[in-house]
């Protein structure tokens, strides 16, 4: 079982991400601690947060004391809501925040179902809950609820998500079934809105997508080519692969239907919302490159960016893997842009290797979400 925690200041937020799954259909809400239960059971956020907000006093310097935690067991642990809802309750116990109000969400909207905790580390005088090695004690109790509940331990094993796809190997072959073994799924399960956007959820996994556009016999074509990546994220030295070798998906006019139709659904499904919150957060806790990378990558989310030759960000790109959606960083507004960044990160890092990643960001505004409430200020 891995845990994910993350601080912040936005309880509403937090509250109002698990609750969309909810609405959804792919989410319930397990238990709660020291909250009031509505009498018709629809837990609203706004109430909710009130009620938490109720347990801490006027006035804490704790800059961040909002904590979410993600409990993740192993797709193969099969656990009865109320086995969930023990362990939720014995890992915040262990923690020191068992006296804490809290709320616990089930997720089941990818393939392994799993829980999120949102509470508060202020305590009701005011101070901030000890939190000293945080990291290396909530490793600890996962590792004993797992003997407890005799699930599939998580130490020894790769810890990547479920949703990651094999990258592309140009020196194993069968580079057309590598590559098909890719863009399919991907296909069908990410909505993106341009070729750029494509482009980067495929870099990924050691994948180049070229747009050739031309006359030939008096007659215009255009078309799509695929070739494979190498690990500085240029191009191996193997042959372009026409579009038409993986099918009408794959192609030109099925793509620009595809990007289309993500528009309208990214729309639909608040899906720049949700992304949006997560990517905040995440900016957050992150003074340093490894910092912004831990932080996303426990929002399930990957960062892709592109610089020319002077090594100036030209583009930002997200890739939400929990709500399959690949978005630009000026989708999500103008602090997550190329031109925000270059302003808040101008060094190119000496590991040109990983020219094509964002290194150290360090936004210039803090991302402060508030409370409406005048009393209580999160």
């Amino acid at each position: 079982m891995v845990a994910n925690i993350t601080t912040g200041s936005n309880l509403y937020g937090s509250l109002f991400y698990n609750q969309e799954k909810v609405d959804k259909g792919v989410g319930t809400v397990l238990t709660t601690h020291i909250l009031r239960e509505p009498v018709d059971g629809n837990f609203n956020v706004g109430e909710t947060a009130e009620d938490i907000l109720r347990w801490m006093p006027d006035h804490f310097r704790t800059e961040k004391p909002v904590i979410h935690i993600s409990l993740n067991p192993d797709p193969k642990d099969n656990l009865s809501d109320e086995q969930l809802s023990e362990i939720a309750g014995h890992y915040m116990d262990r923690m020191g925040w068992g006296g804490q109000p809290y709320i616990v969400f089930k997720h089941s909207d990818i393939d392994r179902e799993h829980i999120h905790i949102v509470s508060v580390q202020v305590g009701q005088d005011g101070k901030k809950i000890k939190d000293s090695k945080r990291n290396e004690r909530s490793v600890a109790i996962t590792e004993e609820l797992e003997k407890e509940y005799n699930l599939h331990p998580a130490k020894g094993q790769k810890r990547s998500e479920k949703w990651q796809l094999k990258p592309v190997d140009s020196t194993k072959g069968e580079l057309k079934r590598q590559i098909e073994a890719v863009i399919k799924p991907t296909l069908s399960m990410y909505r993106f809105q341009t070729l750029g956007e494509f482009r980067a959820l495929l870099s990924l996994y050691n994948i180049g997508i070229e747009e050739v556009r031309g006359e030939r016999g008096g007659h215009t074509y255009k078309g799509l080519l695929y070739t494979a990546l190498n690990a500085d994220g240029k191009k191996a030295e193997v042959t372009l692969l026409k579009s038409s070798l993986f099918g009408k998906t794959a192609g030109l006019d099925a793509l620009e239907r595809h990007m289309e139709q993500s528009g309208d659904k990214i729309t639909k499904e608040n899906s720049r919302e949700y992304t949006r919150y997560r990517v905040a957060e995440a900016f957050l806790d992150a003074p340093t490159e490894n910092a912004l990378r831990e932080r996303l990558r426990a929002y399930h989310i990957d960062l892709f960016i592109r610089r020319n030759d002077t090594g100036r960000i030209t583009g930002v790109t997200f890739i939400d893997h929990e709500n399959r959606c690949v978005l630009n960083g000026s989708r999500l507004g103008k602090e997550y842009s190329a031109n925000a960044l270059n302003e808040c990160y101008s060094e190119v890092p000496k590991d040109r290797a990983n020219l094509h990643r964002i290194s150290e960001v360090k936004p210039k505004k803090r991302i402060r979400t508030v409370a409406k409430s005048k009393k209580h200020k999160m």
